[in-house]
């Protein structure tokens, strides 16, 4: 006990006095103070006091799906920074193959007594995925935050790039460029934001889009370069790609099959997240507002913390088209067919 007392202490800056009066609910303490001694407690791995435990606590679960994207420590800086300011303090939970799941993590934050929970990329967004995690949220009156496009029945706030307006921008970009053979390498079947990319194409391509043309992958460099070899072997002179890993994999595809970036095939990826500039060719991409987005995420998760009313739809943030190196004029003969 005493050393709790004393780790708890050193945590918030305040004495172990202090510290004992708030573990015994005793009056005499300011709420601020209060709050950061019961989060130095969650922090630290301590139980709270029976009496204390129906409270939530400053805590914030942040569930990731990965950390190999750049794009998902990009929101978590932000998300975790802009938390921060508002007193709240983030727990990240990262999955990995084989490891802790989605529905786990909900648990282990349930258990924490967490004040809310954002979600930046998950099974939310894939169809036939396991849901039942997010509706045991829904039960307990968690507020809860979605970053990317949801299934339809998770009423839940959700921030979103525009997957349409993204898949518009890279289309023109490369049909400005002479492109007439697009291809596009794409995430699950089931994949909210990769069906949306995909009737944009449709519409972009005049209503109708051969299947050839249309690959899905694991979000991986791997996976990337296993689907663009399939579709360079179609004869497709330009990729739009579902994110820059998956674009990158595009590049190393056409460099294993003799082929140059941009020369004879241009790529086109999704996020503009770190290092999309020192890549030979630098990658044009899409870019997402991340600032805008995880600022947006945490001020909607706030205000249901303090009880406020807000729209359980879709937020949508515009993307912009970054050119760089990796897209270029196609072939006379390319451009003919």
């Amino acid at each position: 006990m005493t050393r709790r007392l004393a780790q708890v202490a050193k945590k918030v800056g305040v004495s172990e006095a202090t510290v004992s009066r708030v573990l015994n609910d005793k009056p005499g303490v300011s709420e601020a103070t209060r709050q950061s001694v019961l989060s130095a407690l969650d922090v630290l791995g301590y139980e709270r006091p029976t009496q204390l435990r129906g409270e939530r606590a400053r805590l914030v679960g942040l569930v990731l799906p990965e950390l190999q994207n750049p794009i998902f420590p990009a929101f978590a800086e932000v998300i975790g920074g802009a938390l921060a300011q508002q007193g709240l303090t983030p727990v990240l939970c990262t999955q990995t193959k084989g490891g802790v799941s989605e529905a786990d993590y909900v648990e282990l934050l349930l258990q924490q007594q967490v004040s809310g929970v954002v979600f930046a990329g998950g099974l939310f967004a894939q169809a036939d995925a396991p849901h039942d995690h997010y509706r045991l949220l829904a039960e307990r009156n968690i507020p809860v935050v979605l970053i990317n496009a949801s299934i339809p029945d998770l009423d839940f706030p959700c921030i979103a790039c525009d997957d349409a307006v993204a898949v518009e921008q890279s289309w023109r970009h490369l049909a400005s460029l002479g492109h007439r053979r697009i291809g596009l390498v794409l995430g699950p079947g089931d994949h909210i934001p990769s069906l949306r990319r995909l009737q944009a194409a449709v519409q972009a391509a005049g209503g109708a889009m051969a299947d050839e043309f249309v690959e899905r992958s694991m979000f991986s460099l791997e996976g990337g370069q296993a689907a663009a070899s399939r579709l360079l072997e179609r004869g497709v002179t330009g990729i739009i790609c579902a994110s820059d890993p998956l674009a990158l994999g595009a590049v190393r595809a056409a460099r294993r099959r003799g082929l140059a970036v941009p020369r004879d095939v241009s790529v086109v990826g999704y996020d503009d997240s770190a290092f999309m500039t020192c890549t030979e060719p630098p990658l044009t991409t899409v870019r997402q507002p991340i600032e805008a987005m995880g600022r947006a995420a945490v001020d909607l998760l706030c205000a249901q913390i303090q009880g406020t009313e807000v729209p359980h739809g879709e937020l949508l943030f515009e993307p912009e088209l970054v050119v760089r190196g990796s897209t270029a004029q196609a072939t006379a003969e390319s451009s003919a067919e």
